[in-house]
């Protein structure tokens, strides 16, 4: 079984300040605190099954024949509104992306 090691640095998140008090040394991740975590990554992953189908849905209606009346100002709010999502997601693939590379096989 491979074992992994976090190396995020806070200073890199805006929070060095829980450097503070806590020490530099290295501890094992408690299982109860790994268990809770896991959970909380399950949510995540429920979210983002719910965001696919509901964009999958949204995807069907705008692809299909069926006729969509809208006022101008709908429309461009529709637009923000997929700009909006599409940039959180962008920043949570950044997010994402960088954790992963904070959490190394040793």
């Amino acid at each position: 079984m491979s074992t992994y090691e976090i190396i995020a640095d806070p200073e890199e998140y805006g929070i060095e300040a829980l450097v503070t008090g806590l020490g530099a040394q290295p501890i094992l991740f408690p299982p109860d605190e790994r268990a809770k975590w896991a959970k909380e990554v399950g949510t995540f992953t429920d979210k983002l099954t719910g965001l696919t189908d509901k964009a999958r849905e949204l995807k069907s209606i705008l692809e299909s024949g069926a006729s969509i009346k809208a006022t101008p100002a709908s429309l461009k709010t529709l637009k923000i509104q997929l700009f909006n999502i599409n940039d959180a997601l962008d920043q949570s693939m950044t997010i994402a992306q960088k954790l992963e590379a904070e959490i190394v096989s040793r």
